[in-house]
């Protein structure tokens, strides 16, 4: 068995995006920095793995193409758009409700949420083998992602729990509901000024209060007849207090959104915006300056030293069997100002370097060598003999 580099590379199969864009940076002394940002609506967020079997027969040579990946760290920002609308009574509320903290005016303003960092491997097309095996092999066979990522030879490949993860869609809004004409008396309705209209209405709280305690304390003269009635009423009692509170109060409405940012590092990042955060519009383009900057800062903790043409040239042609990636290690932190949005560790595929196993040891048809990979990384998971 032995592995050649491939001269087709596979296409990348883009997940959908709304609202997405990509920015590429170039920097001096470094490659291109690749930044993608996306707003995800109503869309399943799936990091699930899914893997395809290929065996290799005598119809394709007995060999398998498959590609290694370089890293892809995805940013998942929660964003809170708060949406505060004022209630008709609002200068009325110390008064008749002794409350102070109401909402005076309508107004929209968005939450910087969670931040978290996922390790997603995209297939490299500078990286892309061909695995032959020998005839005489037994059933030699392997598993891939679609996009044609290592993932197992000559095993199962049963995909990690991280990996299987579902993100749930954006949930919309719950909407608080205008008074109905239950909750609206007569004499409300009637009232001639908003100053009467306020009055009218703090006074059918309180009757409402009134009444709750009366069926609570059992005074009431119609008392519910059992148990599930009772809960039923006082719900329907604190519902009507609740909307009639709000005309004074106002009403806070909150729906999150997810977005992503995609960097590939080419180099470690210093300060490098990533995206940017405004109270008023929520998240914009790393070069909007109507937000503030949301930096990335990426610095190597474990790297393969760099090898001279010649060197490299040398390991490439000796090189044989499984190719496999052995990636470096990144310390990252996101900030935004003077709050930290994450801070944590990832491994590198640009980092790191290649290595490959020998191809001796595949050719045991008594007991075939198995082993796993971690697809997103390229790395070696496990080895079983």
């Amino acid at each position: 068995m032995n592995a050649r580099r491939n001269g087709k590379s596979n296409a990348l199969v883009k997940r959908k995006k709304i609202h997405s864009f990509a920015l590429v940076i170039n920097k001096k002394g470094m490659k291109n920095l690749i930044i993608a940002v996306a707003l995800l609506i109503g869309i399943p967020l799936m990091a699930q793995t899914k893997v395809v079997k290929k065996n290799a027969v005598k119809a394709n040579n007995f060999g398998i193409t498959y590609s290694l990946p370089k890293t892809s760290l995805v940013v998942e920002a929660e964003v809170t758009k708060v949406t505060c609308k004022a209630g008709p009574y609002y200068q009325y509320a110390e008064k008749y409700l002794g409350v102070k903290e109401v909402i005076a005016e309508d107004a929209v303003y968005y939450e910087l949420g969670k931040v978290r960092l996922i390790n997603r491997g995209l297939p490299d097309p500078d990286n892309t083998y061909i695995v032959e095996f020998k005839p005489g092999t037994v059933a030699p066979y392997a598993y891939l992602t679609e996009e044609g990522l290592l993932c197992s030879i000559n095993t199962e490949y049963v995909p990690d729990a991280e990996q299987t993860k579902t993100t749930s869609p954006k949930q919309p809004a719950a909407k608080t509901p205008a008074p109905s004409a239950s909750v609206l008396s007569e004499e409300l309705l009637m009232a001639g000024s908003t100053s009467r209209q306020a009055e009218v209405a703090a006074k059918q709280i309180y009757r409402i209060r009134e009444s709750r305690l009366d069926i609570l304390t059992g005074e009431a003269d119609n008392l519910p007849p059992d148990g599930d009635a009772m809960k039923l009423v006082i719900q329907q009692l604190e519902a009507q207090e609740q909307a009639l509170t709000n005309l004074f109060t106002g009403t806070t409405q909150k729906e999150t959104d997810t977005y992503e940012v995609n960097i590939i590092p080419a180099d470690e990042l210093e300060k490098e915006v990533i995206f940017r955060f405004s109270k008023p519009l929520g998240i914009v383009d790393a070069d909007d300056l109507g937000g503030a900057p949301v930096y990335m800062d990426l610095k190597a903790i474990e790297r393969a030293p760099a090898l001279e043409p010649k060197e490299a040239e040398k390991k490439e042609k000796s090189m044989k069997g499984i190719i496999y990636n052995v990636p470096g290690k990144a310390r990252i932190e996101i900030t935004m100002g003077k709050r930290s949005l994450y801070k944590g560790e990832a491994q590198i595929t640009q980092f790191g370097t290649q290595e490959g196993l020998a191809p001796v040891m595949f050719e045991d048809k008594k007991a075939p060598v198995k082993v796993t990979f971690y697809p997103e990384t390229g790395a070696i998971k496990q080895i079983i003999q």
